[in-house]
C-alpha cells in the first residue's frame, strides 16, 4: 500500500441535491484523510484545463457547461492506496453499472449528472490536486485514529 493524494469533486448535481454530507461521510468511512477541501464555482478556464483531454470530442461542451454550472465541493483525500480507494467507494461512471453500495450505484441516475469525480490514476491525480490547490491550502497532520485504520 502506497500512501497518495487524490482530488475528488462533488460536481453541481451532488451540491444541489444536498448529497454531499453523505458523499463526504462515505469518503471519510473509507479511513482516507481530508487534507484539503473547499466550496467553489469553477471558472470556465479551470474546466477548460481538467477537462483539457477531451476537448474536441462531441461531450466536451456539455461537460464544462456542466461543472460550471454551479459550485461544487474539490476535496484532497489522502491515505494508503486513495485513487483505488475512492474509485471502488465512487462506483462506476454510469450510476446504471454501479454496485449498491456505491455513491453512484447508491444515488446516481443518469452518466451525465454522476455526483463525483475522482482522479482515475496517479498522474492525473497529482495533476488535478495542482488544479485546484495550492502547496498553502493542503494540510499535513495526524489523526488519533491512524493507528486503527493502517497497520
Amino acid at each position: 500500500m502506497t500512501t497518495e493524494q487524490t482530488l475528488v469533486l462533488v460536481k453541481p448535481d451532488g451540491v444541489q441535491r444536498g448529497l454531499a454530507g453523505k458523499i463526504i461521510s462515505r469518503l471519510e468511512s473509507t479511513g482516507l484523510k481530508i487534507v484539503g477541501m473547499k466550496l467553489m464555482q469553477i471558472s470556465d478556464e479551470l474546466a477548460a484545463t481538467h477537462y483539457g483531454e477531451h476537448k474536441g470530442k462531441p461531450f466536451y461542451e456539455g461537460l464544462v457547461g456542466f461543472i460550471t454550472s454551479s459550485p461544487v465541493i474539490a476535496i484532497c483525500l489522502e491515505g494508503p492506496d486513495a485513487i483505488s480507494t475512492t474509485r471502488k467507494i465512487m462506483g462506476a461512471t454510469n450510476p446504471a453499472d454501479s454496485a449498491p453500495g456505491t455513491i453512484r450505484g447508491d444515488y446516481g441516475v443518469d452518466m451525465g449528472r454522476n455526483l463525483i469525480h475522482g482522479s482515475a490514476n496517479e498522474d492525473d491525480a497529482v495533476r488535478e490536486v495542482s488544479l485546484f490547490f495550492s502547496d498553502a491550502e493542503l494540510l499535513s497532520y495526524k489523526r488519533a485514529t491512524e493507528p486503527w485504520i493502517v497497520e
